[in-house]
């Protein structure tokens, strides 16, 4: 069975830290919830329990970046980029400094944590950020190589990071690079450009939609700023329509960054959005919320049906 995505995570920084003595990791008090305890417990030295004050953990890992560490900022999602907006802004971003953001339980992982805890306006906050690196891994193998590169690069990076297990979509061999997206499933009546938990329900649908003769490609956008701006287009050109799917408000996410490329170079493909309507959420089993919200494979058919309907 795979491990939930913030595990590997957690393994991940833990190997960076036995190779790269300058990485240090701060968490607001949820650290068994991050899995930045592993780390912990392997380097005390070198992590800081900064208590419930996002905004302060934020600021004081600006310092660290400042005297040459490499801070990993630990919190859940929705607090770690509204709470610590300010600082990010302000101090990270405005001074393009070595800080990378890892928010876990992003999207309605938080389940029954509740609305408050459900992060569904982050990769909008985030990816308005000037200089900042926007990464959503859909499973463990991703996962590793995005925490990997946000350790190896020098600036801003924000891991929108799941609570749950993924199934694996790539071997070992896979390669990643940021500004780039994947195809794991190739198709020619129409695009499903997804992200994090959405490509695996995209799969689900596109493999029950193969039954009736729809075929339907599948695009893993781990990376959603830089996006890939020549993948966009080439599936738009070969497919003719476009689905866009995630785990966020329909406003500002993944569907919108689509939208601008689409626009940007005037490729007109009719585009479908399958997010949250602009809706908060509320407490509940994951998967039955993802149900209720219209973001499991049910949804996803329902969006390839309404483009396709369009596209004729």
């Amino acid at each position: 069975m795979p491990k939930a995505i913030r595990e590997i995570y957690g393994e991940t920084l833990v190997e960076l830290g036995a190779a790269m003595s300058d990485i240090v990791a701060l968490d607001a008090d949820v650290s068994s919830s991050t899995k930045s305890a592993v780390f912990g417990k392997a380097y005390p030295e070198r992590f800081f329990n900064m208590g419930i004050a996002e905004s302060n953990m934020v600021a004081t890992a600006a310092g660290l970046s400042a005297v040459e560490k490499i801070p990993f900022v630990n919190a859940f999602a929705t607090f770690l980029t509204t709470l610590g907006l300010l600082a990010t802004r302000a101090q990270i971003c405005y001074g393009t400094l070595n800080v990378k953001l890892a928010g876990g339980h992003s999207g309605l992982s938080g389940g029954q944590d509740g609305a408050t805890h459900h992060a569904t306006e982050d990769i909008a906050f985030m990816r308005a950020l000037p200089n900042m690196t926007v990464l959503v891994p859909s499973d463990a193998a991703c996962t590793r190589w995005a925490t990997r590169w946000a350790a190896a690069y020098r600036g801003p990076v924000y891991l929108r990071l799941n609570r749950e297990a993924y199934p694996d979509l790539y071997g070992a061999e896979a390669e990643f690079a940021a500004g780039h997206g994947s195809v794991v499933r190739d198709g020619k009546d129409v695009t499903v450009i997804a992200c994090g938990i959405l490509v695996h329900k995209a799969l689900e649908a596109a493999e029950e939609l193969e039954q009736s003769g729809v075929s339907v490609r599948v695009v893993d956008m781990y990376s959603i700023k830089p996006i890939d701006e020549e993948l966009i287009l080439e599936c738009a050109r070969k497919t003719g329509a476009i689905v866009t799917a995630e785990e966020h408000n329909i406003h500002g996410g993944l569907g919108g960054a689509v939208a601008e490329v689409l626009a940007k170079y005037g490729c007109a493909a009719p585009t479908e959005f399958v997010a949250l309507q602009d809706s908060f959420t509320e407490s509940g089993d994951y998967g039955d919320l993802l149900a209720k919200y219209g973001l499991d494979k049910d949804g996803v058919r329902r969006g390839i049906a309404a483009v396709l309907d369009r596209k004729k």
